[in-house]
């Protein structure tokens, strides 16, 4: 089918430790505390997400990587928030990335801080920016989307009214196809909308599949029924809840027990939930313990799936680990 044969390869690549590396590699396209770059060469798409308001705050950080397919980590200095940034991409278990290392900082001053970390089996490459972009147009092209799933679910990021279109979205679809004219359920909320149109890299197409950085003009939802964070999909074993229990997993650098009364973030998809510790029921490593939370609004998940847990109040560190949701 003709959708099908003008379909393009999208990579997306998170940009981390340095600030507006991006624009060395990219168009600038949205900018918020994400700010988001974007280079094309013919069918072949990638998305370059920084995390610009990071270090002050932890979301972006989770945001961008929680975005993307490949990490590019540049360091220049070995500061805290580069060990958080590698604590960080452990926790969201991404294994595919490059770094480069600035400064007249080595290998060898890196490795102590890396190992056993996801990073340890990162690329080590060379700060050529043209030889970067060339790369990333063909680990892009390599990349086969699938848009045979009967559902899709996409994450919103950003949303807007534009005027004789109305309501339109940006997100990366998080898993299967979304298809113009699908009825998609808005949750935690209880809106329906319908998919008016479907837009990638400034062109129109009739689907979207996983990985794909795509606009979409919704009817039948104004701007005020979204949020960052709302979750568009038709896949109605999705799950909401606004309480847990379940197994986290703490980072070995936390100091101390976690306690009830604190208050977490919980980081999924594009949502980052406060959420209260009711109870942490007693186990013998207090590094994986049973947990109990109260979250300040509904969670939106797979069954199954993992979340990263956030403390933004912590003074040294903020990633604390791992949750499995339930």
């Amino acid at each position: 089918m003709d959708r099908f044969r003008h379909s393009m390869s999208n990579l997306n690549v998170a940009i981390l430790g340095a600030a507006e590396y991006g624009k060395e590699l990219g168009k600038k396209g949205t900018v918020s505390d994400l700010t988001f770059y974007n280079l094309k060469k013919g069918e072949n798409t990638v998305t370059l997400i920084e995390p610009s308001r990071y270090p002050e705050r932890i979301a972006p950080l989770f945001y961008a990587i929680s975005m993307s397919q490949k990490i590019l980590l540049i360091v220049d200095h070995m500061d805290p928030a580069f060990g958080e940034t590698v604590l960080m991409l452990d926790s969201l278990e991404k294994k595919e990335g490059m770094v480069i290392l600035r400064n007249f900082i080595d290998k060898d001053q890196v490795m102590p801080f890396i190992r056993g970390t996801v990073v340890e089996g990162y690329e080590f490459l060379d700060d050529d920016k043209n030889a970067l972009r060339e790369r990333l147009l063909a680990l892009s092209e390599k990349i086969k989307t699938n848009y045979d799933s009967p559902t899709g679910t996409m994450p919103v990021d950003h949303f807007f009214n534009v005027r004789g279109i109305g309501t339109v979205v940006l997100g990366l679809v998080a898993e299967g196809t979304l298809r113009k004219h699908d009825e998609l359920m808005l949750l935690p909320g209880e809106k329906i909308a319908q998919i008016r149109s479907i837009q990638k890299h400034d062109e129109d197409f009739d689907v979207a599949g996983a990985g794909e950085r795509t606009g979409i003009a919704l009817k039948g939802v104004d701007v005020e029924d979204l949020d960052r964070g709302t979750i568009l999909t038709n896949d109605k074993s999705i799950k909401k809840a606004s309480e847990l229990q379940a197994t986290a997993r703490i980072v070995k650098y936390w100091p101390n027990p976690l306690k009830e009364g604190m208050v977490l973030h919980i980081g999924h998809w594009m949502q980052f939930v406060p959420a209260r510790v009711q109870e942490v029921l007693p186990e013998a490593d207090w590094h994986r313990a049973e947990l109990k939370l109260r979250l300040d609004k509904m969670l939106v998940f797979r069954p199954g799936a993992r979340a990263v847990l956030t403390y933004p109040e912590g003074a040294k560190l903020r990633v604390v680990g791992t949750i499995d949701l339930p």
